[in-house]
């Protein structure tokens, strides 16, 4: 009788860790070939833009050009040095204008979980920036900010990031489960508390998902803030080489910052994989 009542022995554990560390190598394993395939649908696609349009080689660089361009060519060494030093700009620019983006969006989503009020007063004004191009938000933007300053650099890469990112986030925590939301307020807790407790940790996914379409989103956006504010990084070397006919120098800028998001974007789903697999939330949306 008292072996029926004794605790059962703790077996299952090994293999629970064990079941847990084949799905995140699955995971990443996924992860990784939907990378590849982006970067192989990539490069089919430019060689396909090359060699059907009938663009004059002088203008069109294929991957064995920007190659030699970075690596085969007498001044390759020079070549990467310009262009990493462009690219480091830019990357610090992006930085700055994901967190900016990012944060915003997040405080604004929570906000807008807290108050039916504040969402019906300020989604309307989000949904009109919105609508509106960048472009043209972009003067009023450096004259309230400055020329060249890293606070213009957050508001313009901050309005690329901001509005998907925040659309993304809204949803993920409207989907909070119902019942965990009932026994919250059941024992007392608040919206503040609902929210820690139950809407941030179930919208991981969603978080995730903004995280993903922001890295790409945040590199556009310092581009054009190098465009048309701050006069360096990648996006004002590109359009230096595209009026003085440099077409290898400006291939290979393009192709260094498209391999970069792809880079980064593979990163953090890779994370993304992870982090929701261990926590048993794969599958969700």
């Amino acid at each position: 009788m008292s072996d029926l009542l004794a605790p059962p022995a703790a077996e299952p554990l090994p293999r629970t860790r064990s079941s847990t560390s084949r799905a995140v190598l699955l995971a990443v394993g996924r992860s990784s070939l939907v990378a590849l395939g982006t970067f192989l649908i990539v490069v089919a696609l430019w060689l396909a833009i090359i060699y059907l349009t009938g663009v004059s080689p002088y203008v069109a660089k294929g991957p064995l050009d920007v190659g030699d361009f970075l690596f085969l060519d007498e001044d390759a060494v020079a070549n990467r040095a310009e262009l990493g030093a462009n690219l480091a700009v830019t990357l610090r620019h992006s930085a700055t204008g994901f967190a900016a983006g990012l944060g915003v969006a997040l405080v604004g989503a929570i906000l807008f979980r807290l108050s039916r009020t504040i969402e019906s007063a300020l989604m309307p004004v989000a949904t009109l920036l919105r609508s509106v191009p960048l472009v043209a938000l972009a003067p009023v933007i450096i004259l309230m900010f400055g020329f060249g300053t890293d606070a213009s650099v957050a508001v313009i890469g901050g309005i690329v990031v901001l509005f998907p990112a925040l659309v993304t986030i809204v949803f993920g925590l409207k989907n909070a489960s119902p019942e965990i939301l009932d026994v919250v307020s059941v024992y007392g807790g608040g919206t503040w508390t609902a929210i820690r407790k139950v809407a941030l940790p179930g919208a991981l996914p969603s978080l995730f998902a903004a995280v993903r379409v922001s890295v790409p989103g945040a590199i556009t956006g310092a581009l054009l803030a190098e465009i048309l504010s701050t006069g360096d990084g990648i996006g004002r070397a590109g359009v230096e080489f595209a009026t003085q006919a440099k077409f290898p120098d400006l291939w290979a800028a393009v192709v260094v910052v498209t391999v970069l998001s792809l880079a980064l974007y593979q990163v953090v789903q890779v994370i993304e994989a992870v982090v929701l697999t261990r926590m048993g939330m794969t599958g969700r949306t």
